[in-house]
């Protein structure tokens, strides 16, 4: 990337250590204008962080985060920041049926050494998913065929209701929709819009081999995002952690905004605020007037908060083989192996992470309940769990780990440009095309970077652009 004119130096503030935050921070420094980092935490990563768990005294994720090779530009991020090489790399998933016996994997295969040209990539596998009766496979490929043209952004329709107007089977909601593409919203079938749907099933299933490979930290989070620290301070920025700004205000004679912080002010020509909603709603308050400001603060009043629990168990022996698995007809849905995923923690057993979303009666469990029933729903998997000796585990609630994507959800996602002069929003929650996820984080971090040097007139394409559809799709509009 080229760098912007430096005479005189421009300085930017960048309210928020999470992913938009960090990729927004990062693609500035790199294009030239000196960056200033506040983060209200000791560490980097927001909710996608990791941290000592005092009660098992292991280095832990908030939970379990994935990336998709259809996620553009948090790879891009990763790559400006030196970690893709600590991202592990799957294409294919393994369904489990309770019994453990009954396995289907979906992903891409072909003849030989071949793989089929899209959407036909992931055909074979489908079909011979013993987890899908014949009734199930024929509705789902319905289903595939009406998704090959995207549907229309305005659609207001909840994904229960394309479902059922699609002649979708009980088994194909329960073991497709709700499992892979629910879990993945992280949110109930009605509460989905069904073009947040569409995109998930083009991405992952549809468009290309490569844009559904699934990828994992090798390394917890805080440490994987330690690479952003360090290129800051490579490009002479600075990141001021346990700063909680109080006030924020704009000078019309200078053009310069002014935080207030415990212990001392930030003074800068630009302002990034990369926040969660509910976080950019109370700054709001503390910000100067300016004419759509309120109609700002009823957008961000209409997102509502979706939790996901993780459940760490630490076992004395080995579980399972397998590396991830999604697991059929329980109220966990994911398993991630990270004796297998992480192999430097050294355990001499099975350390194993499985994942509850879009389940808010799972997180109204107490922790004693909630491992107690992750335990036993793992053991009708795995039956070597009844007899492994439970050395330690952990619950981790992460109630506002995403956004609801709603039909109509569009309406209140604000762009980057915000009601204040050289102020601009970030944060996965903005108008980025995508769900709340970390790529869409990224994509607003790079979208808020464009829009400043837009303004600085020198615009620069920032974001990086979506993967190209292949073998069929290419010739689907």
């Amino acid at each position: 990337m080229s760098k912007l004119p430096k005479t005189p130096e421009k300085t930017v503030t960048v309210v928020g250590g999470g992913v938009a935050g960090m990729s927004a921070a990062c693609a500035l420094a790199e294009a030239g204008l000196r960056v200033r980092l506040v983060e209200r935490r000791g560490y980097l990563g927001g909710r996608a962080s990791s941290y000592l768990h005092p009660g098992v005294e292991e280095v832990m994720d908030n939970c379990q985060h994935v990336l998709f090779g259809c996620c553009t530009n948090l790879i891009g991020f990763y790559r400006r920041i030196g970690v893709l090489d600590r991202i592990y790399w799957s294409s294919a998933m393994t369904m489990i049926e309770p019994g453990g016996r009954r396995r289907s994997t979906l992903g891409p295969s072909g003849f030989g050494p071949f793989t089929l040209p899209a959407p036909l990539h992931a055909l074979p596998r489908l079909l011979a998913a013993k987890a899908f009766t014949l009734a199930d496979k024929l509705s789902l490929a319905r289903a595939f065929r009406a998704l090959m043209r995207p549907i229309p952004e305005a659609s207001t329709e909840p994904l229960s209701e394309w479902l059922q107007r699609n002649g979708q089977t009980r088994g194909a909601i329960e073991r497709f929709w709700r499992l892979v593409i629910a879990s993945a919203l992280n949110a109930e079938l009605d509460c989905i819009a069904v073009p947040y749907a569409a995109k998930v099933v083009r991405e992952l299933f549809m468009n290309s081999a490569r844009a559904g490979r699934m990828g994992m930290s090798t390394v917890p989070l805080s440490e994987l995002y330690a690479g952003a620290e360090q290129f800051l301070k490579q490009h002479g920025s600075e990141i001021l952690f346990n700063a909680n700004v109080e006030s924020a205000e704009w000078d019309e004679e200078t053009s310069q905004w002014t935080l207030t912080m415990r212990g001392g002010e930030a003074v800068s020509d630009f302002l990034v605020l990369a926040l969660p909603f509910e976080a950019a709603a109370k700054l709001l308050a503390k910000m100067p007037p300016a004419a759509g400001a309120d109609a700002l603060l009823r957008k961000m009043e209409r997102h509502e908060h979706w939790p996901i629990c993780s459940v760490h168990l630490w076992f004395d022996r080995e579980i399972t083989e397998l590396d991830h698995a999604l697991l059929l007809d329980r109220e966990i849905h994911w398993l991630f192996n990270k004796s297998r995923l992480q192999p430097w923690r050294d355990w001499r057993g099975s350390y194993i992470e499985v994942l509850v979303s879009a389940s808010r009666s799972f997180a109204a469990l107490t922790r004693e309940q909630a491992i107690a029933q992750a335990i036993a729903e793992l053991s009708e998997f795995f039956p070597v769990v009844t007899s492994a000796k439970l050395e330690k585990s952990a619950l981790v609630k992460e109630v506002h780990a995403t956004f609801g994507v709603p039909p109509g959800v569009d309406a209140f996602r604000p762009p980057s440009k915000s009601p204040w002069p050289n102020c601009v929003l970030a944060g996965d929650w903005i108008a980025t095309g995508w769900p709340s996820t970390m790529e869409s984080a990224a994509r607003s971090g790079h979208l808020a970077v464009e829009a400043i040097c837009a303004s600085l007139g020198a615009p620069r394409n920032i974001l990086n652009p979506d993967l190209r559809p292949e073998g069929f799709m290419r010739l689907i509009r």
